[in-house]
């Protein structure tokens, strides 16, 4: 778990890129409506998480920056047992001041108050300038007063590009959940069976081991369905002989983790299967090992393109020669996505890959990115060899950028042809 300490270090961090006399305020999020009167399970913001921990809603965190120095307030829910009896517990301000680092603690019903008088005096203010939160037209009225409106937004998003040790940890054991999930499904005996079938199993792994929620919905999509890129409805029936390809990873103690395999319904590859998985894999294994400290993403996109179009080629699915193929883009057509994306509070963590001076940002020690290659080839593709029709097909892992390389976060996780099909071969009477 991340210590208090840890995310008054992150505020403090923060704090300092603000300008002189200015405020700064960022609000959790809200509960959503999954229809009428009910709603979806809370949760909290992930920048706003990011910056203090809290996991209630109705809740706000303010900055105020002078010469003198910085004060942070924290509002929370006032305790109203009402209120308690349908929805819970509420921390209140008295148990807050005894948990979180900063100045002061208020009732979320003190906030105008409380801003109105803070404001005065100050030329700059923070907040969610793009924001659709409802609480943002608290503030909005009073932003004229400002000499500059800044968005707080980037500031943080910047921050969460380099994970610390206790971040890291907690990825490490969202992927270690994952990984008995994707273990269980190639375990099964799939005769008879459907895609939810598996997307159950998956999330009953995931809940029997406290990982409360999906990073995201699960892909489960067999055969042609693989060759969308967001299949979720993972309702058609697993068809001998076709592939499987699940996308699927949890989310604990508010850390993602995002892992595709790609296994056989009947626990053997065929050639043409084996054929487009081994370039997909030899791919992923090369970009994997290219990954250091100043090195730039571009590059790696630029050597997946290369490395999946000579395959392509050497298949006959694609004609001509590389240089002609990769300037047409020809490729695209069956990699049409990008090599990975940052990882962490967010399964698509939307810390920046661009600087302030749109110049593209390198690896650095302690980021987090997937890396997943893949190729879609639709079954009513006529340009294509008949053997290799309706095979859609992606590998992807989760990789920490170390101080001289890189590290597989989720290495343990069956990847080879020979490892999966002896796992999919084992207690296939489960």
């Amino acid at each position: 778990m991340i210590k208090e300490s840890e995310y008054k270090k992150r505020r403090d961090t923060l704090a300092k890129s603000f300008l002189n006399d200015s405020i700064a305020v960022i609000f959790s999020a809200k509960e959503a409506v999954r229809s009428h009167d009910t709603h979806h399970p809370y949760r909290q913001d992930s920048n706003f998480y990011y910056l203090c921990g809290f996991k209630e809603d109705n809740s706000a965190l303010m900055f105020i920056k002078t010469k003198k120095g910085v004060k942070t307030a924290l509002f929370v829910q006032k305790k109203d047992k009402s209120l308690e009896l349908w929805n819970g517990k509420r921390l209140g301000v008295k148990e807050a001041k005894k948990i979180f680092l900063v100045d002061e603690v208020y009732e979320i019903d003190e906030f105008k108050k409380i801003f109105k008088a803070s404001i005065k005096g100050k030329k700059n203010i923070y907040f969610e300038i793009n924001s659709k939160k409802s609480d943002i037209k608290k503030i909005l009225k009073h932003t004229k007063l400002f000499e500059k409106k800044l968005d707080i937004i980037p500031h943080v998003q910047k921050m969460r590009l380099i994970k610390s040790a206790s971040e890291i940890e907690l990825i490490r054991e969202s992927i270690a959940i994952t990984a008995k999930a994707h273990h269980r499904v190639m375990h099964m005996n799939k005769e008879g069976k459907s895609e939810y079938h598996l997307q159950s199993e998956i999330e009953h792994e995931f809940k029997s081991n406290a990982a409360y929620s999906d990073a995201y919905t699960s892909i489960v999509a067999c055969g042609n369905s693989a060759n969308t890129l967001h299949y979720i409805q993972n309702d058609k029936p697993l068809v001998s002989g076709e592939l499987i390809l699940i996308d699927a990873g949890c989310e604990h103690n508010y850390y993602a983790s995002d892992i595709t395999r790609t296994i056989p319904v009947d626990a053997k590859f065929s050639e043409p299967q084996s054929e487009l998985y081994n370039l997909v894999l030899d791919t992923q294994l090369k970009v994997i090992s290219m990954i250091k400290p100043h090195v730039m993403r571009s590059k790696l996109q630029e050597s997946a393109e290369r490395l999946l179009c000579e395959g392509l080629i050497k298949l006959k699915i694609l004609k001509g020669s590389l240089k002609k193929a990769i300037k047409e883009k020809k490729h695209k057509k069956y990699y049409p996505h990008g090599i990975g994306h940052w990882m962490g509070i967010d399964v698509h963590d939307p810390a920046p890959y661009r600087d302030k001076n749109n110049k593209e940002i390198a690896l650095r020690e302690g980021m987090v990115l997937t890396i997943e290659p893949g190729l879609y080839i639709d079954k009513d593709d006529k340009g294509v060899p008949k053997r290799y029709r309706g095979i859609g097909i992606r590998i992807e892992d989760d990789i920490l950028v170390t101080e001289s390389g890189y590290e597989n976060l989720s290495s343990n996780i069956a990847k080879s042809i020979d490892e999966i099909e002896a796992i999919c071969n084992t207690n296939k009477a489960h």
